[in-house]
């Protein structure tokens, strides 16, 4: 007899829907899964079938064979056992054969029939929704996660008992959850039941921060060509490197930057939530991720942990930073290969893994955030404090590599603070002001590249350069000699013009003018470190 089942499964970023197809047959006994399944697949044959015994279940001597469908794509975790096990019983006919119709199920099993919760729920279950399927049977401990997606009822169940009741019955059973009131609603209206409240999860294990209203930008005394700086980076979204000594704020700064973003869009919200529900990152009690990420890593970290990758390729720190910022504190200090590999994803905005059974594309649309002492001892150029040689400043700038340092849109400086500003209580400008400009800005930005491909001025390739930062004849002769002058790169002078739209937009500003050029030009401080 023969039955099938819909799963799902990831593929990157990427979700696929599964069939897993399931044939009975006499013969000797066997069981076998097919269809390049990875080796935690093709251990569910031993948990499915004491699973199945635990439950009273009992597999006839018989010869099983499970296709995953399509076979082209790898398979990996542990999201097919109740899909298998489902699909055995119907194929038995102790399931009704139209039972699992337009329903999709993924869970791991226990020896006991238990059913455990699995990572990448939220974009698995986001995709049957677009497939036009309606109904997800997930773990209990899963379920706030399916009930994030619009137009899916999400039934969560704890064991394999669970799970056949809600297949043999899920009308009754829902109708009489309903009348005694038992149905929730989810974030977005949709309904979904559940057989027990404990979606505890754990920590997430990278240092993943969320604004909570006690950082702000109204802390930091002085140092305002800094916030100057932080905000225009911001609004454009624009990559920032601070270069100053010790305690000038630079950390402080950067910390604070997450406070003056706009807050992640509907789908961005969604995008970003999936990023960490593959990493197995999503915490049930702050739901959907509504402020952009701040990740922190420290210098140690390897390149795999920082782009991503492995036997089986996982999102790293940059994809997990996609849409919100990675700040690398002590920038010279993290392994120049390390820095290096950031070459691409900082200008194609994703990282492309490649193994011999295929290759994985990982988003990583961040705003990179960059802080540095300027010398080792970091009192340069004070020659009353600096005891490092020339050629020692030199050998720690280079351990930052040009074509990195290229590619940094804003680099500024930070002095040290005086002692009035350290003394005199804070009295600069909130975060919320800033935002607000921020977002007045962001807002010319959206209207700008509507039909267009940019996000954001930080966005804009050569030709859309050309079409949206039109100089005057001045501005031309201004550039030109800038250009002449600094001995830019093609790359830095269209990053110039790139934050100068961004300057003038904070402003309010149609065209860009010299005024905007000359604070962008100051801000190209990156060629003196090189």
């Amino acid at each position: 007899m023969f039955s099938t089942i819909t799963s799902g499964t990831l593929y990157g970023i990427r979700s696929c829907l599964i069939q897993v197809e399931v044939d009975v047959s006499q013969g000797l006994p066997c069981f076998q899964i097919v269809g390049l399944p990875g080796s935690e697949v093709r251990e569910a044959r031993e948990r499915v079938k004491v699973a199945l015994k635990n439950v009273g279940v009992e597999l006839p001597p018989v010869s099983i064979n499970v296709n995953l469908s399509p076979a082209d794509i790898p398979k990996s975790g542990t999201m097919f056992d109740l899909p298998v096990a489902v699909g055995i019983m119907t194929a038995l006919s102790k399931i009704p054969a139209k039972a699992a119709t337009d329903t999709l199920l993924i869970g791991e099993l226990g020896l006991s029939g238990e059913v455990k919760p699995v990572k990448g729920v939220l974009p698995i279950v986001r995709e049957a929704a677009r497939r036009g399927i309606r109904r997800c049977i997930l773990p209990a401990e899963n379920l706030w996660e399916g009930s994030l997606v619009e137009q899916v009822e999400s039934v969560g169940v704890s064991d394999m008992r669970q799970a056949i009741e809600t297949l043999t019955g899920i009308r009754q059973t829902a109708e009489c959850r309903r009348a005694e009131g038992n149905m929730e609603q989810g974030e977005n209206g949709v309904q979904m039941h559940g057989v027990h409240g404990d979606v505890s999860q754990p920590g997430p294990a990278y240092n993943v921060s969320e604004h909570d209203g006690r950082e702000d930008f109204a802390d930091i005394s002085g140092q305002e060509s800094l916030k100057r700086a932080a905000e225009v980076a911001a609004a454009g979204f624009h990559h920032l490197l601070i270069v100053g000594p010790p305690g000038a704020g630079k950390t402080m700064l950067a910390s604070r930057i997450p406070t003056i973003l706009p807050p992640l869009s509907a789908e961005e919200s969604l995008e970003v939530s999936s990023i960490y529900s593959i990493s197995g990152l999503l915490r049930s009690e702050a739901g959907l991720k509504k402020e952009r990420p701040f990740l922190n890593p420290h210098h140690t970290i390897t390149g795999q942990a920082l782009v991503g990758g492995g036997r089986i390729p996982t999102p790293g720190i940059i994809s997990l930073a996609h849409r919100g910022v990675l700040f690398l504190d002590e920038l010279p200090e993290f392994k120049r290969e390390t820095l290096d590999i950031l070459r691409q994803p900082l200008e194609d905005r994703k990282v492309q893994i490649a193994r011999t059974y295929g290759t994985y594309i990982y988003p990583a649309d961040f705003m990179l955030v960059g802080a540095m002492n300027p010398c080792p001892c970091g009192y340069y150029p004070d020659m009353g404090r600096c005891r490092c040689t020339p050629s020692e400043v030199r050998r720690y700038l280079r351990r930052v590599s040009g074509p990195v340092l290229d590619r940094i849109d804003i680099c500024v400086q930070a002095q040290p603070v005086a002692f009035q500003h350290i003394a005199a209580p804070a009295v600069g400008e909130s975060s919320a002001q800033i935002r607000e400009r921020v977002m007045r800005a962001r807002q010319i930005q959206t209207e700008r590249f509507r039909d267009t491909g940019p996000r954001f001025n930080a966005d804009m390739k050569a030709g859309d350069v050309e079409r949206y930062c039109v100089l005057g004849e001045n501005e031309q002769r201004f550039m030109e000699q800038m250009f002449v002058t600094m001995q830019m790169s093609a790359r830095g002078y269209h990053k110039v013009l790139k934050v100068a739209r961004t300057i003038a937009d904070l402003a309010g500003c149609e065209r860009i003018g010299e005024e905007h050029l000359a604070e962008a030009v100051c801000y190209r401080q990156t060629e003196v470190l090189q």
